[in-house]
């Protein structure tokens, strides 16, 4: 018998009847507290915390090159799987596992186990195969050098493309069409390795390479990959320690960075009912990806200008105004104090993305038994039940957003504390490094605030 149904669409709705404004101004509270809360720690203690660390040496870890072909190996069948079994993509392990497992999965575990991309990425094993069969006649010396003027631009544009094949392109969970993408990517960076060298490409010009490697600069641990053999050294260290002692990356991988934390932050404004309304749509009549095909390519562009325009103004005021001029002239300050961003793009990833683990992750865990729709079930997982509880309760909920807003309040925290060790090697006088920080604390707080806005207003499309 039909009947009126009483329901709930989103758990965004829910998220809104919480007392957010209290939750925004408690976090913009906590992080101007842990700046003015610099003032009274003497400046040896940084100094302390940033060379603090126990090392253990000869720990067993896998080949590098056995694990890298087995995960080439397990691309080559997610792509099979996407070409040929299900188009469903909640039922299909292939944009399960590049959206889930891999981008937001993998991202977090870098953050606190350090890079383990090395042995994660599917081209040093096939690479170092191609070089045992042709006697190292393919493989074993870059055919060109790629120009230290180019700096991390090949790694920016590509990450732009995959930040555009994310949130703007028409269907980017589509199984076959994101088989046909994975593959070429795969393609497309073998030959720029073997022409410009394994090295220099995924120092440089690979995006995923860059990003995990300064993703994991903030993890309490580090393992060095060994040269040969399966003994690495594994190092316990201060969470940030490899930002403050890193040298000053160049302006354009100051810029990589900037353009991940405002991708990011753009896949959630262009949810908003905010962005909808500037771009002319109605949220309640949302039309599809298509019709705002070309405002949200505007606005993925857009939102990493203006967010670097805001950290570089933010830096070099502070430096002024601290009466060092000479750090803005050699550009060492204002490069270094970017990597205070990566645990802000970390804590944006996770809070933003945490929904999606928890309902996704599941989706993976049933499709991973029968990653061909053949009726198998090779882990015993395949008929397991799928539950989107905790977003229609609203105890649940009212978890799930504490649990965002603490990591959104944690990020700008650390990335607080991360500037002001930078900055103290960077000026004589302890005063002054806090005092060149005054305009980028500000800014974190209001990157703070925006942080939990987007996380508690209504969502379109």
């Amino acid at each position: 018998m039909p009947c009126t149904a009483s329901a709930h669409g989103t758990e965004r709705g829910l998220v809104m009847l919480l007392p957010t404004e209290y939750y925004l101004t408690g976090g913009a509270i906590v992080v101007a507290v842990t700046f003015v809360a610099l003032l009274l720690v003497p400046s040896r203690w940084f100094t302390q915390a940033g060379s603090a660390s126990i090392t253990l040496d000869r720990r067993p870890v896998p080949p590098i090159a056995i694990v890298s072909t087995l995960s080439f190996l397990l691309l080559l069948v997610l792509i099979a799987a996407g070409r040929y079994s299900t188009a469903d993509p909640l039922e299909n392990p292939l944009p399960l596992v590049v959206w889930t497992l891999f981008w937001v999965g993998l991202t977090l575990l870098q953050a606190l186990v350090g890079n383990l991309w090395p042995w994660l990425n599917p081209w040093t094993g096939p690479l170092r195969i191609l070089r045992r069969a042709t006697g190292g006649r393919l493989g074993e010396a870059p055919l060109l050098k790629l120009p230290e003027a180019v700096g991390y631009i090949p790694a920016l544009l590509l990450f732009l493309m995959f930040a555009w094949y994310e949130l703007v392109s028409l269907a980017p969970e589509d199984p076959p069409r994101l088989a046909i993408a994975v593959s070429v990517y795969w393609v497309l960076n073998f030959i720029a390795m073997l022409v410009f060298g394994e090295r220099d490409w995924t120092e440089r010009g690979e995006p995923f390479s860059v990003y995990f490697r300064m993703i994991g600069m903030i993890a309490p641990f580090e393992i060095t990959p060994p040269k040969s053999g399966i003994w690495a050294s594994v190092r316990f260290r201060w969470p940030g320690q490899d930002c403050v002692a890193a040298e000053p990356p160049p302006i354009s991988a100051a810029v990589f960075l900037l353009l991940t934390l405002g991708t990011a932050s753009f896949d959630g404004f262009a949810e908003t009912f905010t962005w909808l309304w500037m771009i002319g749509v109605n949220p309640l009549e949302f039309p599809g990806r298509s019709a705002v095909t070309l405002p949200n390519t505007f606005g993925l562009i857009a939102a990493p200008a203006v967010l670097a325009v805001i950290y570089f103004t933010a830096v070099i005021s502070g430096a002024r105004l601290a009466g060092e001029a000479r750090l803005v002239a050699d550009r060492g300050l204002i490069t270094h104090l970017v990597y205070s961003i990566i645990p802000i793009a970390v804590a944006f990833h996770a809070a933003h993305y945490l929904s999606l683990l928890l309902i996704n992750g599941q989706y993976l865990y049933s499709a991973i038994s029968d990653p061909f729709a053949l009726g198998w079930d090779l882990f015993g997982t395949a008929d397991r039940h799928v539950t989107a509880s905790m977003l229609i309760d609203i105890n649940s909920v009212e978890k799930l957003w504490i649990a965002q807003t603490a990591i959104i309040v944690a990020g700008h925290c650390i990335g607080i504390l991360i500037a002001h060790m930078i900055a103290l090697k960077h000026f004589v006088k302890p005063a002054s490094a806090t005092i060149s920080q005054v305009f980028l604390a500000l800014a974190m707080i209001g990157y703070t605030v925006f942080g939990l806005w987007l996380l508690s207003i209504p969502a379109a499309g």
